[in-house]
């Protein structure tokens, strides 16, 4: 979810080994989670668990099938991201960490709050709302995904894909649309389910996405061609009008 490339057709190719691994573990993914959040919790008997394992299951599962369909080759590519030798360094270590808090802490957290200890309890509007901040990050990353040929797992310049800026879709408002995606996935997930200590993790999380937009940005803009100039006319970040 890193690079920004020109909005182009891609080549019609068939989904390989690691597209399917991509689809694979989107639909696992959201059992995983789950099964942390209830073995966590101690118990089953949690509506709102149940409601979190369903959208998420449908928003990382739907959305990998639907960029599977109009780009297979990007799943592939993504999928594949461990074999890509030109990732920068401090890339591994962050994406490592943030999957390590968004999928593997926070249900944990999270789960421990609202089943075992009940330090805090969230109201049905809190459900909604995040059920509500879950949808929009899924329409983001999406959106950033169906117009962008290079959204690759890792931050890299993609030499071998021919690299090039994209300023279509989301790319008009917000340099890293990905990422906004992503932290409303991190909210989302304690309102849903409606503990106030997920927000601890959820928050680490986005912070290390911060970091990460930083990173890029300044990564983009020292050796992606056309980048400097693309950021001074979409000067956000991730949050407009503040960053």
């Amino acid at each position: 979810m890193v690079d920004h490339s020109e909005l182009a057709t891609p080549a019609r190719v068939r989904l390989e080994k690691p597209g399917i691994v991509v689809l694979v573990g989107s639909f696992l993914g959201a059992f995983i989670e789950a099964a942390l959040l209830f073995v966590a919790a101690g118990r089953l008997d949690l509506p709102r668990a149940w409601l979190f394992l369903v959208v998420s299951l449908v928003g990382m599962f739907g959305q990998s099938v639907l960029v599977a369909a109009v780009n297979p080759g990007l799943v592939n590519h993504r999928g594949g991201w461990k074999k890509k030798k030109d990732t920068q360094p401090w890339d591994k270590l962050l994406l490592i960490l943030y999957g390590l808090l968004a999928f593997y802490v926070l249900p944990v957290v999270v789960g421990l709050d609202v089943g075992r200890y009940r330090w805090s309890s969230l109201g049905v509007w809190a459900a909604v709302v995040g059920t509500i901040l879950f949808a929009a990050g899924t329409v983001v990353l999406t959106w950033a995904m169906l117009v962008n040929t290079h959204f690759e797992v890792t931050v890299r310049i993609q030499h071998d894909r021919g690299h090039r800026v994209v300023t279509a879709g989301p790319y008009r408002i917000v340099r890293h649309p990905g990422y906004v995606g992503a932290s409303l996935w991190a909210l989302a997930g304690p309102l849903i389910v409606g503990s106030a200590f997920g927000f601890v993790p959820a928050a680490g999380a986005i912070a290390i996405l911060i970091v990460r937009t930083a990173l890029e940005d300044k990564t983009l803009q020292n050796q992606l061609p056309g980048y400097t100039q693309y950021a001074q006319k979409t000067k956000c970040r991730l949050l407009p009008p503040i960053w």
